[in-house]
This record gives structure tokens, sequence and C-alpha cells, in this order.
């Protein structure tokens, strides 16, 4: 019988990282002195946790708008920002809030470092394009790095010149050790190739769990917002141990018809999901089911 006796799991090593917990908590703390609060940027890659800041107060701009405010508080995210953003800030004497994750900040200082002590070998960043964490990686080399997604952006360096490859925080670790020996199978004689392996563990290392948690359960519901990269990644690796997975934003898009002749319900979700988001789709499911 359909959704009979369903057992449903919420994944316990779901739900925000460190980086995210700050920023959120940070913006928390500040909404409730009453303050008006700007954040540069979706503060977090979910929109369903983003409408319920905006209830709050919080107001989001884009770096345009940035430009045209003066003497208010803005809240930097996890994801961090390009040298220019706070260029913008002293100027407009605009008070930052920084939320950079930790991670992300030393790997900006690390590039930084090496665009000036290396400023003619290719910087090269495993990451999205446009992604706004590289956004503030590719700043610190004055725009000069290379931002490669796949195995076949690779393909484009200049093997005769040395390489220096970084990868952005969320990436897959796999996919970066693919590049990795492409790149040595390569690189010129003579040539320089240093790898750094930047991705934070606390992401990589939910690869190997949701694995295990999606093999399981019946079906999985990868609750995650469209945006989220690191979302993308962690579903992926869902849908290659299960294909019954299904990635959804919010309960409103769950079909009720995918509990038929199953027992068990895993939910989960990324680094940028909510945990009363997650909470919410499990009590949608049992209250279709249970009245």
């Amino acid at each position: 019988m359909r959704g009979k006796g369903l057992r449903i799991e919420i994944d316990e090593e779901s739900g925000f990282c460190f980086g995210v917990t700050t920023a959120i908590r940070k913006a928390e703390e500040e909404l409730a002195k009453g303050k008006q609060l700007y954040c540069l940027g979706d503060i977090v890659h979910n929109g369903m946790e983003c409408e319920r800041l905006r209830t709050l107060g919080l107001v989001t701009i884009n770096h345009e708008e940035l430009g045209s405010l003066h003497k208010v508080k803005v809240l930097l995210r996890a994801h961090g920002e390009p040298p220019e953003t706070y260029e913008t800030a002293t100027r407009n004497q605009i008070e930052i809030i920084d939320a950079t994750c930790p991670v992300v900040l030393q790997l900006q200082k690390r590039i930084k470092k090496q665009f000036s002590e290396n400023p003619d070998a290719q910087i090269v960043i495993f990451g999205k394009n446009g992604h706004a964490e590289v956004l503030g990686l590719v700043g610190q080399t004055a725009g000069q790095a290379i931002v490669v997604e796949s195995l076949e952006d690779v393909k484009q360096l200049d093997f005769s010149r040395d390489i220096f490859l970084y990868s952005q925080t969320t990436k897959s670790l796999d996919e970066f050790h693919h590049i990795v020996k492409y790149i040595e199978e390569h690189i010129d004689e003579g040539c320089t190739f240093k790898r750094f392996d930047t991705i934070c563990r606390q992401v990589a290392n939910r690869m190997p769990n949701i694995a295990g948690f999606a093999a399981r359960h019946d079906i999985i519901l990868f609750v995650c917002g469209h945006k989220s990269s690191n979302g993308k990644v962690l579903f992926k690796e869902c849908k290659n141990v299960n294909p019954k997975s299904y990635l959804i934003e919010s309960s409103q898009e769950i079909d009720m018809s995918w509990f038929e002749d199953i027992q068990s319900v895993g939910i989960c979700g990324a680094t940028s999901t909510p945990k009363w988001l997650m909470e919410e789709c499990r009590d949608a499911i049992l209250t279709h089911f249970e009245g």
C-alpha cells in the first residue's frame, strides 16, 4: 500500500557547513539589534533560507548597488570577495561585517602570495566560472587567473609554462585528481607544476557519507537550492548510488506518488541546506500519509 509504514531518516551530516552557519549567525545577531543590514549577494545558495532572512529584514544587494550605498552596514557572505569590494566599502564609508569562511580566506591569501611571487606563471583555479567564491579568488590575481571547469578546459592550458593549480573549496576531489593527472602527463619537461588540494575537508568528507546514506534507502530526497554548486556535486553522488534520488528545493516539489511500494526514505542536502527545510519535507510526507 502506498506510504504505509514509511521510515524516514534525515541525514545528520547534511546541512550548513561552518562557514554558512557563521555567516547566518552574524546576520541574525545584527538584525536582532533592529538596524538596517545589507548582504552582498545571496547569503546562502538556498532560496527558502534567503526568504526567511528577508522577512527578518536582511536586504540582498548586488555589486552595482553596493557602489551607490554610503555609510551603511554590509555583510560579506562566506564565499568571499575580491579586493575591489573592500576598496568600494572604504571609499563609501561602508561598515563591513566580514563573514568570509576562514578556509576561503586562507585560500585567497595563498593565491595572492603565489601570484605576487610568480606573476608570469599560470595560476589555474578548478571551479565554476562566475561563482562568487571563484570571483573572489580570481580577484587576488588582478583577474589573471585561469578558471577551468572540466578536463576539456584543462586541455587549453599552455603546457610550456609553469602551472600552479588550486581548487574552489567545494569541488569534487575525484575531478581534481583527474585534472592533476592530466597536467602531470602533459606538462613540458623543465616546467614547474605544483598543485594545491584546497578543497574543504568538511565538504569533501560528505561525499563518502552521502553515498552510504543514499545506499541505505529506497528513495532519496536531496533538498537543495538550484544555485548550489556543492549541492550539484553531492546530488550527482546520490544519483550514482541510488537512481531513485530526487532533487527538490522545498516540500512543495514533493510528488507523493514517489513513495508507492517503498519502505524507507532518506532526506539529505547540501552545505547550504538548512535543517529546518529538511524537517519540513519530512513533516509534509508524514502529514500526507498519516493525516
